[in-house]
């Protein structure tokens, strides 16, 4: 029978399939603690290791650097006491006695050889403590490399040592050998030749005793490594050890010191270090969590500030700021450039072609960017060029572009920055300054004009008396007629020559107000190519009214044929006829004592340049008044307007030229006129 069933539910059921969410984090923090706190327990482990190996390699090091030492100091003892030995003139008996005791204080020294000039053998001595040296082979079997170092030594005067060289022995083994040979000399010349043997294994059993601490083997080893010679000590494991490079005259070796030592142990450091460990990772957890919350908190508020500046930065610039990508889009635009061409950042951005460029230069300016967008990763250097933009008005505006290639972070070309400046308002302000300085030189002729009014009236009063006399005559011969008296037989050719007078002098007055006239009312600004000759030409009808006045002898220096040069003919001719009159004018001032002259020069000084001369024989520029002679309005003259100078000077320098003066002196060094030069650009020739 089957028991009733009571609605109970399986406990297995009422298990969440999942972990509740709280205790899924304390699991993973646990366990990002037990990872740091094991990281740090191997680190404390490794460093502690890594410090006791370094102590002893330090050590081992140290020990080193001691045997080096030490091997220097006894080499030198070793060369001092040779240096001492009888020399060539000694006897043989007395070189032989001194060579047995350095054999016998000096261990590691096996043989003294006494060589003649030619390095054949004349006496040799070898150690009583052991077998001679070349007992089992003979000597001039290996004397490959002592010959070398005595030439070496001959050449540099001065003591050398050989490369080491193997010789055997009778017990079956062999000895590495290193020879130091000595050149000996009488004045400049080399007589003979000292050479001493030297045992490696001798050197290094000299320095086991005097300078190695106990625990540590020395010996000699090749650049691969290969051992050429061992000291007594055969204690060395091989953990530890360091090298030394010890150079000698004519050769190097290398020193090398093995401890005794084995890798530390383990044992010691983890015990310490799990005690120390559990300690500091703990308090390290929480102080680098805190310094890093703090740390970026102030990373966030520094890049916010930074952001709010850099954005008020560019929005307070009235240089537009544009930015473009490797294909040619814009991608970012300040309030500046928009205020510019009148466009919003989004008709700009990501726009190609942008909507400032002139429609009917859009071929033009895709150009120059596919130009630009195709160079080479190497020629993204800065760039200034000048262009024209549209508003989107319709309004053309010229406008300055500075660009520059745009870099990541990773130092990678990404695009191009550019500012852009609107030349509007310069362009008004220049054209504004040429109206202002056409107006000034306009006065400036007018004033000229003015002041020439009496050199005019003077010069017209003479054709027109004439004009009035000849007509006087017409008349009256006229009313005799008319009035019944007999006719004169010469009366038709007196009143034809009449006519013909009045005319000439008409002629004449109508020469003086056209030169006059054309002087005040010309006003073209077109430069161009012009001899020198036509701009003296064009002023000199001015220039003689005045010289004719004041006596002055005009003088003409223009060569043959003249310079041509590249200007404009009015404002040149312009400076002509003032400097000309300031040169008449100050010669009126002088006392007569020689003819006034007035020279006009024109010389080409460069292939590029043409300087024009106005030079008078007045009392030249005093100090005070050359140093503000240019001034405008500054004058000499009361009936001056101080005008003239400071307008030729302007209009030479529009030219590219350079407008000075110098005093003249005659031998004595006495002022005898002033010269007036400027230059202008000279015409190319074909």
């Amino acid at each position: 029978m089957n028991p009733p069933n009571t609605g109970a539910i399986p406990l297995h059921s009422v298990e969440s399939d999942e972990w509740p969410r709280p205790r899924r984090l304390r699991i993973v923090l646990w366990t990002a603690l037990v990872v740091l706190l094991l990281a740090a327990q191997t680190l404390l482990v490794v460093l502690a290791f890594h410090y006791r190996s370094s102590r002893t390699q330090e050590s081992v090091e140290a020990n080193a650097a001691a045997a080096s030492g030490e091997l220097a100091q006894l080499l030198a003892k070793d060369l001092q006491a040779m240096l001492g030995m009888p020399g060539v003139g000694a006897s043989p008996t007395a070189w032989r006695t001194r060579a047995e005791q350095l054999l016998v204080a000096r261990p590691e020294l096996l043989r003294f050889e006494r060589r003649d000039a030619a390095l054949k053998i004349v006496d040799a001595v070898d150690t009583r403590a052991r077998a001679p040296l070349f007992a089992q082979v003979a000597r001039d079997g290996v004397q490959v490399d002592t010959d070398l170092a005595c030439a070496a030594s001959q050449r540099r005067g001065g003591p050398t040592y050989s490369q080491s060289f193997f010789v055997p022995q009778s017990d079956g083994m062999g000895l590495e050998v290193m020879d130091l040979c000595i050149a000996e000399r009488e004045g400049d010349h080399v007589v003979g030749f000292l050479i001493a043997s030297y045992a490696l294994s001798g050197l290094l059993d000299q320095l086991s005793v005097q300078a190695l601490a106990p625990g540590h083997d020395l010996s000699f080893i090749e650049a691969d490594g290969t051992r050429l010679a061992h000291g007594r000590m055969h204690v060395g494991a091989g953990v530890y050890h360091a090298s030394r490079m010890i150079d000698l005259p004519g050769t190097a070796m290398q020193l090398r010191v093995d401890s005794a030592a084995t890798p530390p142990s383990l044992v010691p450091d983890l015990v310490t270090g799990l005690v120390i460990g559990l300690s500091l990772t703990l308090f390290g957890v929480v102080v680098l969590l805190a310094r890093d919350v703090r740390k970026r908190a102030r990373a966030e508020g520094a890049l916010a500030d930074a952001l709010a500046f850099r954005k008020a930065m560019e929005d307070s610039v009235v240089t537009g700021l544009r930015a473009r990508d490797l294909q040619g889009r814009t991608t970012y635009v300040n309030p500046a450039f928009c205020a510019m061409v009148g466009f919003g950042p989004d008709e700009l951005v990501d726009h190609n072609p942008p909507p400032y460029w002139p429609p009917e230069q859009l071929a033009e300016y895709q150009q120059r960017q596919d130009a630009r967008l195709a160079s080479a990763p190497g020629a993204h250097s800065r760039e200034a060029f000048e262009t024209t933009f549209v508003r989107k008005s319709g309004e053309r505006f010229p406008a300055m572009v500075f660009e520059a290639p745009l870099l990541d972070s990773a130092a990678r070309h990404t695009g191009w920055m550019s500012a852009v400046l609107d030349l509007s308002a310069q362009r008004r302000v220049e054209e504004v300054s040429r109206q202002q300085q056409d107006r000034l030189q306009a006065t400036a002729r007018l004033a000229t004009a003015g002041e020439m009014a009496s050199l005019l009236s003077h010069e017209l009063n003479q054709p027109l008396s004439a004009i009035a006399a000849y007509a006087t005559g017409t008349l009256n011969m006229m009313d005799a007629q008319a009035r019944g008296e007999p006719p004169e037989p010469e009366l038709w050719p007196l009143l034809h020559e009449a006519a013909r007078r009045i005319a000439e002098q008409a002629e004449r007055a109508g020469r003086v107000i056209k030169s006059v006239h054309d002087f005040v009312r010309r006003r073209e600004h077109a430069r161009e190519a012009v001899s020198a000759d036509l701009l003296i030409d064009a002023v000199l009808p001015l220039v003689r009214l005045q010289a004719r006045k004041s006596g002055t002898r005009i003088e003409l220096e223009l060569g043959a044929p003249a310079p041509r040069v590249v200007c404009d003919r009015a404002m040149v001719e312009q400076v002509l006829l003032n400097l000309t009159r300031n040169g008449i004018q100050a010669m009126q001032a002088v006392a007569s004592g020689s003819e006034p002259v007035l020279t006009l020069r024109v010389q080409q000084t460069h292939p590029q340049w043409v300087r024009v001369s106005i030079e008078d024989r007045g009392p030249g520029v005093d100090d005070e008044v050359a140093r503000q002679l240019f001034t405008p309005f500054f004058t000499t003259r009361s009936d001056g307007m101080g005008l003239g100078l400071s307008v030729c000077r302007t209009i030479v320098e529009q030219h590219g030229g350079a407008l000075e003066f110098v005093n003249l002196r005659d031998a004595n060094g006495v002022v005898c006129g002033a010269e007036f030069r400027f230059t202008l650009p000279a015409a190319l020739t074909r």
